[in-house]
């Protein structure tokens, strides 16, 4: 840091002295001040990190009771992408004569994995911008200035990315009588499953990624609109019964974490009638599935739009048969409208309806017999701001990774969700796999283990940890403390 400062005061502030000398001659280049002070103050934090980063390869390459049983190779260059540009510097690769092992120990003490060229706070940005654009304006966010990511490495950069639980942490839940669950699905056209060229039909090229969230009530805000009250939300690609059953249990893991469960009375679960949707009636308990007035609405057009004259009348008798909670009667109504059918297709639409309201005539009843005003569906609308303003709404193709991960990096968003948090939890080890077999250690198996540790360490592995307040001899401490498994 101290040469970085040195140079700047050297070269630095004598530019950004020429910088303001100009703009005093001519104050209408405000853009060409502002922008050259912004390239001298990033190439000067640039500068410092470069600095920085090669002050540890340097200590390990000068000092060897640093680095016992290491020795230097060679020294390369390297270039990481980071938020205020691309940083070339120098690092030492070193041998262990012992095993083998060939390492850039400066690489691994700072926590640099291989192959990996892009920082945590680049990568961060990136996802930020992929998240609500697209995969090349995220690479091109990668830096506040100068840099670019390629599309294709931000598509694998998303496609790799883990998401963690959706739990609350709180200490005293939320303790509430009615709970509210809005379910729907997007429809977003595939390029490919796994591989270009694996779908053969064209009926198969779409995918649909679930959308399911919870709240606890409705809040009117200033302008007059509606606001749901504390809302999580769940999604992505979730395959067959399996699937139905993950993203249901994943929403009562959160109930669970953020509510007061005894206190809860009643869970409505609103949607269109999807068997994955009506499922969660029977996954969560005390809940009962409800229909969406929209989607019964569209049904009863669908079977009367022929109709012409007679059409109202027909829709009063059908909505006459469910406001009686007389299901005979509605089957009626339908059989009536089949007789006045004559085209093959109309026929085909009034069955449709005709078994869409017979149905979920359960959810209907508690759609148009509750008190509750509570109980309204608006996952339509979430579904398009959630997913499809980056998904469907524009000519896209994904494969169905690329579908599946950016859904949940669109709920982990949306639920406000930090993409520096998610960056760094990629590191975390995750849990073991469902049906893994846990190992055991016994202490003989810990002792030997840890023998042959110290035995490829070397002296490295009993060096203590201490802390003085001067920068030099606190990066020796950081290095004694940190290099291990090397």
């Amino acid at each position: 840091m101290i040469k970085s400062i040195q140079q700047f005061q050297e070269n630095g502030v004598k530019r950004l002295t020429d910088i303001f000398v100009d703009y005093s001659n001519d104050f209408s280049k405000q853009a060409e001040m502002i922008s050259g002070v912004k390239d001298v103050v990033l190439k000067l934090g640039c500068d410092i990190i470069k600095e920085e980063w090669e002050s540890y390869d340097e200590l390990l390459r000068k000092r060897k009771e640093l680095r016992q049983g290491w020795y230097i190779v060679r020294e390369d260059e390297i270039t990481r992408t980071t938020s205020l540009g691309d940083i070339t510097y120098s690092r030492t690769l070193f041998i262990n004569k012992e095993t083998g092992v060939r390492s850039y120990l400066a690489d691994e003490l700072l926590g640099f994995e291989k192959r990996e060229l892009i920082t945590e706070d680049a990568l961060s940005r990136i996802l930020e911008e992929a998240v609500e654009s697209c995969y090349r304006k995220g690479g091109n966010n990668a830096c506040i200035d100068e840099g670019y990511v390629t599309k294709q490495t931000v598509m694998n950069k998303i496609h790799a990315l883990e998401f963690p639980e959706i739990i609350d942490t709180v200490k005293d839940k939320k303790k509430v009588k009615e709970l509210y669950i809005d379910a729907d699905e997007d429809h977003v056209a595939l390029q490919y499953f796994e591989k270009k060229g694996d779908i053969k039909k064209p009926r198969r090229n779409t995918v649909m990624p679930y959308i399911a969230y919870v709240y606890d009530g409705i809040d009117t805000e200033e302008d007059g609109r509606p606001k749901l009250m504390n809302i999580k939300y769940f999604g992505g690609i979730y395959d067959g019964p399996d699937g139905t059953k993950r993203i249901w249990d994943e929403v009562y893991k959160y109930i669970e974490s953020a509510y007061d469960v005894d206190s809860i009375e009643k869970i409505y679960i609103n949607g269109d009638g999807a068997p994955w949707i009506k499922a969660g009636a029977t996954r969560i308990a005390k809940a009962k599935f409800v229909l969406d007035k929209y989607h019964m609405y569209e049904y009863i057009i669908a079977a009367t739009s022929h109709l012409k004259d007679s059409k109202q009348d027909a829709i009063s008798e059908i909505y006459r048969a469910i406001h009686k909670k007389k299901k005979w009667m509605a089957e009626a109504v339908f059989d009536k409208i089949l007789m006045c059918t004559e085209e093959e297709s109309k026929q085909k639409a009034v069955e449709r309806s005709k078994n869409y309201i017979l149905g979920n005539w359960s959810g209907i009843m508690l759609s148009m017999g509750s008190k509750d005003k509570k109980i309204k569906c608006s996952a339509e609308g979430h579904v398009s701001h959630v997913y499809s303003d980056r998904m469907s709404s524009r000519p896209l193709g994904w494969s169905k990774v690329g579908a599946d991960k950016m859904a949940r990096l669109r709920i982990y968003w949306k639920n406000g969700g930090d993409m520096l948090e998610l960056v760094r939890f990629q590191q975390r080890e995750l849990p073991m796999a469902a049906g893994a077999e846990e190992v055991i250690y016994t202490a003989t198996d810990m002792i030997r283990m840890e023998n042959a540790n110290r035995k490829r360490l070397g002296n490295m592995a009993d060096i203590p940890t201490y802390s003085i307040p001067y920068p030099q001899i606190k990066k020796i401490a950081a290095i004694r403390h940190h290099i291990w498994g090397l």
